[in-house]
């Protein structure tokens, strides 16, 4: 539970939140505006591990003309977080583009030991009682007594090895985060990939609930607990209000 926990803490709700009279599109990661040689992209901060002393490398980088976020992980783990505040019924959809190396051998969605991917996007949602079950909100008020500030649940949308694509599924540590397979196995590696998910829907048919508030967005690859390396690229991150009709890249 404690990388969860960790990448929740660092969460934190912004500021600004979408309305109505908003665009149809939010950037929240534009790395392809980002500058070459970067560490860190505009408007993210690195989540680090106290537990994990080795860190993954984020670098913004030039991919076949784009620019894009580079991450490295040699045994390591560590993500990238942006601190978002954004309704989910106004704007359902995620999209994103990707690329990986190669799978990890040892990645394994339903186990401890294999709770790392060479690509994950995470979307954490913010704690509304008015939307949460009452037995969920106690065991929020349990989690919170020991972990402090921490959202009530997390999608993490996954790039899995030998997981059957559209599988959800409770992470290995703690049912606050659900994950959702959206790539696996080595059919697209090396290749850039677009995804695009329904954020609302996802959160229903995981958590069995309304969603609350989304309130932060993260990126990670890391690979602490299997040891082996993992090197993948991010593009731009967009939330919009409907599926995209086009076959445009965000």
């Amino acid at each position: 539970m404690w990388k969860f926990v960790l990448i929740a803490i660092g969460l934190l709700i912004a500021p600004a939140v979408a309305r109505a009279d908003s665009p149809l599109i939010i950037e929240v990661a534009k790395f392809s505006s980002g500058t070459v040689g970067q560490a860190m992209p505009e408007g993210w901060k690195p989540l680090t591990f106290k537990k994990i002393p080795k860190h993954t490398t984020y670098e913004v980088v030039k991919d076949g003309g784009e620019v894009v976020v580079k991450a490295v992980s040699q045994s390591s783990a560590s993500g990238l977080t942006k601190e978002v505040r954004i309704d989910p019924k106004e704007y359902p959809v995620v999209r994103w583009r990707w690329k990986i190396d190669h799978v990890l051998n040892g990645s394994d969605v339903a186990l401890k030991a294999g709770d790392d991917f060479p690509a994950r996007l995470y979307i954490t949602f913010e704690y509304d009682p008015e939307k949460v079950s009452f037995g969920k909100k106690l065991k929020y008020k349990a989690g919170r007594a020991i972990f402090g500030d921490i959202p009530i649940g997390a999608l993490n949308y996954i790039w899995e090895t030998k997981t059957p694509i559209g599988t959800i599924v409770e992470n290995a540590y703690t049912d606050f985060a659900q994950m959702i397979v959206v790539e696996s196995g080595p059919q697209k590696v090396g290749m850039w990939v677009v995804e695009e998910r329904n954020i609302y829907e996802d959160y229903k048919r995981a958590f069995g609930e309304e969603p609350p508030m989304i309130n932060g967005v993260a990126i990670m690859t890391d690979t602490d607990n299997t040891k082996e390396q993992a090197t993948a690229y991010y593009g731009d991150i967009v939330f919009q209000r409907s599926v995209t009709v086009s076959t445009r890249e965000p």
